[in-house]
């Protein structure tokens, strides 16, 4: 297919209101997955949105067990309890983080396969709840998408010292008088809410990629720290913008789609330096032949 007769058909098939929201939608998710995502990966908290991410199914099929009519409604409030619940926990015991959240995780998991199939309620697809379903994004996703994102900006706008000294040098960040707590939890609250808003679009099994890769990436590339949350973000949302054109383009998954353009994107900030220092060592080459 010629490029001319690619971008017709781009066109014509973003012309339709659910492809615009999905892209929207797509975007919004990506970018704030990326921007708390960075500080998420250098907390080394990055199994807790996976983990969050397989335990919100739990919330889900206790919804359908329940005869709600919307399960994702469920979702949020048991988002929000888990969060709370693994922090304290966190905190009150002398279990390992990763070793804790996997116990979570996993038990979580197996109760909601347990819930759904004693339930006999739910007619839906499980490729929905593992994988989500961004074309199903509706005008009132997307602006719960786009508030969250706004609070998740000006709470990392207001707060930036604060979390970076947290992030970098959380004894200092004590000995300044800083409530470690009460900021922990604040953090801990949003990225729940983000993990959660993200279930319907990109499933259980991927959300954990949203908040991670382009984090990843954005560490390779960026050289302070201001820059790195910037870039994250950013790359978040250029990620979901090439998944859902790639997705579009070959009739292939949005959510699978977007997950392997972050994967690219990251692999290509590996190469990035190394093609950098090559450039260096050939103009050096070339200046001491000179």
């Amino acid at each position: 297919m010629s490029a001319t007769g690619t971008m017709t058909m781009l066109v014509d098939l973003f012309s339709y209101p659910f492809m615009q929201r999905a892209l929207l939608g797509g975007i919004l998710t990506g970018m704030t997955g990326g921007l708390l995502g960075s500080f998420t990966v250098v907390r080394q908290l990055s199994f807790f949105s996976d983990a969050l991410g397989h335990s919100t199914m739990l919330g889900i099929s206790i919804g359908i067990a329940c005869g709600v009519s919307s399960p994702s409604v469920v979702v949020l409030p048991f988002a929000l309890l888990f969060a709370l619940c693994v922090t304290y926990l966190i905190e009150k015991t002398d279990l390992w983080t990763d070793a804790l959240l996997n116990m979570i995780y996993s038990s979580s998991l197996a109760i909601a396969v347990i819930v759904l199939s004693l339930s006999g309620r739910y007619q839906g697809s499980l490729n929905s709840l593992l994988f989500g379903d961004i074309l199903a994004l509706q005008t009132t996703d997307l602006v719960i998408s786009a508030l969250l994102l706004l609070v998740c900006s000006l709470f990392v706008g207001l707060t930036l010292r604060t979390q970076m000294l947290l992030t970098l040098n959380e004894p200092l960040a004590i000995a300044r008088g800083i409530n470690v707590w009460l900021h922990r939890n604040a953090f801990m609250v949003l990225l729940s809410l983000v993990v959660a808003t993200s279930i319907k679009a990109i499933g259980v099994l991927l959300v954990g990629a949203f908040v991670v890769i382009p984090a990843c990436a954005a560490r390779l590339l960026s050289r302070n720290f201001t820059g790195y949350v910037l870039l994250s973000a950013g790359l978040g949302a250029l990620s979901a913008a090439v998944g859902m054109l790639l997705s579009g383009l070959f009739n292939l998954p949005s959510g699978p789609s977007i997950v392997v353009a972050q994967l690219a994107l990251f692999l290509g900030a590996c190469c990035f330096p190394l093609l950098l220092n090559g450039r260096r060592k050939v103009i050096e080459h070339a200046d001491a032949e000179g």
